[in-house]
């Protein structure tokens, strides 16, 4: 059986579950709390990060960027790079994109304050963190919305790995109630049809204890 050691509330997790559902490679997920630093885990992953997926046969694949690079290659059927070297850049960039900038300046701030601290016992969230997070918000929101509304996915006219990373990220910060979709419509339709994919199915059952999503965030049509 194909294992995952996740967190659900991991972005980069959540990205390789939709890759992996995408794929239909079936996986079990296996929570972990990766500040307890457990032996066993630092044994297959030693920067104890998640997430980290080991395969039946014994392999252990960690990060999201290895992790999924490994699957376009051991799994090539239905690719989600792209056919062309130009499409296969431009999924890569914004899939740099959203695990690299877009990660810094907005959701790895509120997951880390509003999540990971309530779940560790770290204390109650830095406000100052929490505001400048917010302020980044808005602007990269536009920018998914500005790719939604030129294009037909985000990195051109096929479903692509950039979807499935921007989507995780959002999919995040919609559970955490964080995006007025009001404000953002080409955004709002676009993440209406990502989810609505049979491999959004897991994420949109997530639940996480103490916390709940909004209402709107199980509805595949808002």
């Amino acid at each position: 059986m194909r294992f995952l050691h996740h967190l659900t509330l991991s972005p980069f997790c959540r990205k390789v579950r939709l890759v992996l559902g995408e794929k239909r490679l079936p996986v079990e997920l296996r929570t972990e709390k990766t500040w307890e630093r457990r032996p066993e885990y630092l044994s297959i992953n030693p920067a104890g990060t998640v997430p980290t997926l080991l395969e039946d046969n014994g392999l252990a694949v960690p990060d999201s960027s290895v992790i999924c690079e490994y699957i376009e290659e051991a799994y090539p059927d239905s690719s989600l790079l792209g056919q062309t070297l130009a499409q296969r850049v431009e999924a890569r960039r914004l899939t740099a994109w959203f695990d690299g900038p877009f990660a810094d300046a907005v959701t790895n701030g509120l997951i880390n304050e509003k999540y990971i601290k309530r779940l560790s016992g770290q204390g109650h969230p830095d406000v100052a963190a929490l505001r400048r997070s917010y302020g980044n918000l808005k602007e990269h929101l536009g920018y998914i919305g500005w790719l939604a509304e030129t294009r037909t996915f985000l990195a051109g006219d096929q479903l692509s790995l950039a979807d499935l990373a921007a989507a995780a990220h959002v999919s995040v910060l919609d559970f955490l109630g964080d995006i007025d979709w009001s404000q953002n419509q080409h955004t709002r339709e676009w993440y209406a049809r990502i989810k609505s994919r049979p491999s959004f199915r897991s994420l949109l059952s997530d639940r996480v204890p103490g916390m709940s999503p909004p209402e709107h965030y199980i509805n595949l049509d808002f």
